[in-house]
């Protein structure tokens, strides 16, 4: 399982980024690479999302996070094929 952690320092920016591949020459690889030198030859395949502005500090139920949060976090379950156990919104 995920626990995805300070979701709060997300809150503002308009887009947001996940790394869904890695291009190595003309091959696409959807693992991360275990080989050092095949990772250095390698381009990070980025897939963008919207943000959201309203702030999610302290927000304790996960219906309650803004709607683009939300869909943040399912396409991070997506890409990594688990579920997100803990959604963490501050130091409280």
């Amino acid at each position: 399982a995920l626990a995805l952690t300070k979701l709060d320092v997300l809150d503002g920016l308009e887009t947001l980024s996940i790394c869904t591949a890695y291009r190595c020459g003309s091959t696409v690889l959807t693992e991360f690479p275990s080989d050092v030198a095949q990772l250095a030859a390698c381009e990070p395949v980025y897939e963008s999302l919207p943000g959201w502005s309203s702030p999610t500090k302290g927000i304790r139920r996960f219906e309650d996070l803004p709607e683009n949060a939300r869909r943040y976090i399912a396409r991070l379950e997506e890409v990594s094929g688990v579920p997100a156990a803990l959604v963490s919104t501050g130091s409280d």
